[in-house]
């Protein structure tokens, strides 16, 4: 029985990649596409963000000071404490107001963050919107403009993802645009298990559990034969409390667990398909 497991683990583990390229170790935090692919978008560096804050406060010193002059200007026709109101709204609106404009209409850029390279997104890769850079920027007075950027760097340090306090509260991070590594490979379908997985009924296999069988994967070739094993006798009896039947007997948990990605990856391109032949349509024709 063991020479037949350690053959069909060979044939499994062709797909492997380069550890540098495949998520290792994904968890439900962890970020999921709908074909159970766990992304590994780079999170922007410490220096990178700072080089990008810099610029942005080269901006602000710019753009602040023309607004600030004319805010100034139009408080001097009012008494000290409306002047003073005046003044601190317009002092808010400039550090709040042009990152946050920035980053709603740009989709999570800054002119710093454009020259560095950098953007921001939400904690599953999507694009922010308004509400997302409001809570970044509100957040960021305290810990960028009143407390130097201090909290903020601490935060990142200490932050698998390089979060800053305002991407914790908004559920976003930072994410280099530049020198993005590669997608591992799909996962290639047993050819034994097709027809099984073609006429399997899947239900919804909870993302955290998908992206941990796509991951492990690619990774198995490495792992401690012991450990291996239960790892994947673990994952599959996971996957199958949401598909049925069960496969034919016999098989080793690597080759259905394959064989459940590589389906759930073809059924989720035929559904991206047909949606895009039905909008072509439905379209109206030039």
């Amino acid at each position: 029985m063991s020479g037949d497991v350690g053959v069909q683990v060979h044939a499994v583990t062709v797909c492997r990649v380069e550890r540098s390229i495949a998520t290792i170790g994904v968890t439900e935090d962890d970020l999921v596409t709908g074909e159970a692919v766990a992304l590994d978008l780079p999170h922007a560096s410490i220096g990178l963000r700072i080089l990008s804050r810099v610029i942005d406060l080269v901006v602000l010193q710019v753009a602040g000071g023309v607004v600030i002059t004319l805010g100034g200007i139009l408080a001097s026709s009012f008494d000290d404490a409306v002047a003073s109101a005046i003044m601190l709204i317009t002092v808010v609106l400039v550090m709040v107001g042009y990152p946050v404009a920035m980053e709603t209409l740009t989709r999570g850029r800054t002119i710093g963050k454009l020259a560095a390279g950098l953007r921001v997104v939400r904690d599953d890769a999507g694009p922010i919107t308004f509400r997302h850079a409001l809570t970044r920027g509100m957040v960021g007075i305290l810990e960028l403009n009143l407390l130097g950027g201090i909290p903020a760097v601490v935060s990142a340090v200490l932050s698998p993802r390089g979060k800053r306090l305002g991407d914790v509260a908004a559920g976003t991070y930072v994410i280099r645009e530049r020198g993005r590594g590669a997608m591992p490979p799909p996962v290639p379908m047993p050819p034994h298990l097709a027809m099984w997985a073609t006429n399997a009924d899947f239900g919804k296999i909870p993302d955290g559990i998908a992206a941990a069988v796509r991951s492990f994967l690619p990774a198995a070739f490495s792992m401690d034969p012991v450990a291996r094993e239960q790892r994947g006798r673990e994952l599959l009896d996971e996957v199958m409390l949401s598909v049925s039947p069960p496969p034919p007997p016999g098989n080793h948990p690597e080759y259905v667990l394959a064989a459940v990605v590589a389906e759930r990856r073809r059924r989720d391109y035929d559904r991206l398909m047909r949606e895009a032949a039905l909008r072509y349509r439905l379209a109206p024709q030039d």
